[in-house]
């Protein structure tokens, strides 16, 4: 398979305006295997109840089966199943799980997808893109910021992104490089396959549910055409100054050099989102000054340090080196620092009766989690909190096991050197 999608890729990259005819085929049984392999065991099932070891009971039968409904254009995706996650401290992300067979079928889909569009996809777009991480997109921002004559930032959100990509906007940016009708049809009954939550079907006329496993490339291809396109054809030439962007997903700041720059390109933002069915979350949106002229120019707007801004977890504000040179620092935001701390509470909490070694293993796990995705330079500090507040929480909630005080905080010190939790450490040095 690996071969065949090199071939895909190389036609691609030759041609960016070639449009693939017949790539239906690579939808095969050989591909839905390697799907099937490339499936994590213990994840939550679609409406169908179906998980990875009960689908391999009958793989061989099952996978052709499912090629043969792809061949005759039978198959129909079917409904997913509506689940919700905590995305900030007051509410709620709706995911959408798919059944185990169309985790397949997309998963095959997606690999054909990123073969085409690795190819066309800006270098400053990361985020759901093999071998671009956020800390890859922190590095960007932060070359851009550090190194350019960057003096005004644009922090921007497109309010409800991923419920709000339109669907026939979608298929004619897909149009522009597949031609294959067979690949068109299944994405479309792929995007009109609905929602069941509840036992009720509700229809979907819009957005790419998150949890599909296709959702990532096909809101990455929106945003290529209608931001990471316009923005490198139109918006840079009229600018006066530099002008720059870095992309994660649909998390996206603009960097500026001049202020009439970042006005210009928010107004036109607003118009160019709007033709396309989204729309900004104004109240999230802002203009700062940032870059080494920062301090400056807010005392000339009669304000004190500064302004931040959050950016993929981080709040990023201006500081100076050791020598007294300009330096972008960042540091986890208030807000994801605080949810961090909340939900290691409950954890701890609601765990705290289940077995030492079970517990302390699930503790470090989590540690070792938050420090390498918060483990930048320049974040040691936040970091260190983090581990301090979990150890305040594994004293107050392991105390109240019983009713009885089970040991003074002297005591518990003492004891936990024994538990060997990591400790805070930078993972990623953000200026190599």
């Amino acid at each position: 398979m690996e071969t065949k999608l090199a071939r895909i890729a190389e036609m691609a990259k030759a041609d960016p305006k070639v449009r693939f005819t017949s790539i239906g085929h690579f939808m095969d049984a050989q591909a839905l295997m390697e799907s099937h392999e490339a499936m994590e065991t213990g994840k939550a099932t679609g409406i169908d109840g179906v998980t990875k070891e009960s689908y391999e009971e009958n793989l061989e039968s099952n996978v052709t089966n499912l090629v043969g409904r792809l061949k005759l254009k039978s198959y129909r995706p079917q409904p997913a199943r509506r689940t919700y996650i905590p995305k900030d401290e007051k509410s709620m992300r709706p995911l959408g799980i798919p059944a185990y067979e169309d985790k397949l079928v997309q998963h095959a889909l997606k690999r054909v997808l990123n073969a085409i569009y690795e190819q066309d996809f800006m270098d400053f777009s990361y985020g759901f893109r093999p071998n671009r991480s956020m800390h890859d997109a922190l590095k960007k921002l932060t070359e851009v910021i550090q190194y350019g004559k960057i003096s005004y930032v644009v922090d921007a959100d497109i309010r409800g992104f991923f419920n709000h990509v339109d669907h026939e906007w979608l298929m004619k940016f897909l149009e522009l490089r597949i031609a294959d009708p067979n690949i068109q049809r299944l994405v479309r009954r792929m995007l009109k396959a609905g929602i069941e939550e509840g036992g009720e079907f509700e229809p979907t006329e819009e957005g790419t549910p998150q949890g599909s496993v296709v959702s990532p490339i096909l809101a990455n291809v929106y945003l290529h055409y209608v931001l990471d396109t316009w923005f490198t054809v139109t918006v840079k030439k009229q600018c006066k100054g530099q002008a720059e962007i870095v992309r994660f997903a649909d998390d996206f700041v603009c960097c500026f050099q001049y202020r009439e720059d970042a006005e210009r390109f928010y107004a036109a933002l607003l118009l160019r989102l709007e033709k396309f069915k989204l729309k900004i979350a104004e109240e999230k949106t802002k203009i700062i000054a940032f870059g080494r002229s920062a301090e400056e120019e807010s005392k000339r707007e009669g304000g004190g340090k500064p302004k931040t801004f959050d950016f993929l977890g981080f709040t990023h504000y201006c500081s100076k080196s050791q020598k007294g040179a300009f330096r972008v620092k960042r540091k986890t935001s208030g807000k994801k620092f605080r949810q961090k701390v909340k939900a290691m509470k409950t954890w701890i909490r609601f765990n705290r009766h289940i077995q030492q070694q079970e517990f302390l293993k699930t503790i470090r796990s989590k540690l070792s989690g938050h420090y390498r995705y918060y483990g930048v330079t320049d974040n040691f500090s936040k970091m260190k909190s983090y581990y301090f507040q979990t150890i305040n929480l594994m004293f107050k909630w392991l105390n109240r096991r019983s009713q009885r005080r089970s040991f003074t905080r002297e005591r518990f010190y003492e004891i936990i050197k024994d538990f060997r939790l990591p400790k805070p450490r930078i993972y990623v040095n953000i200026y190599e």
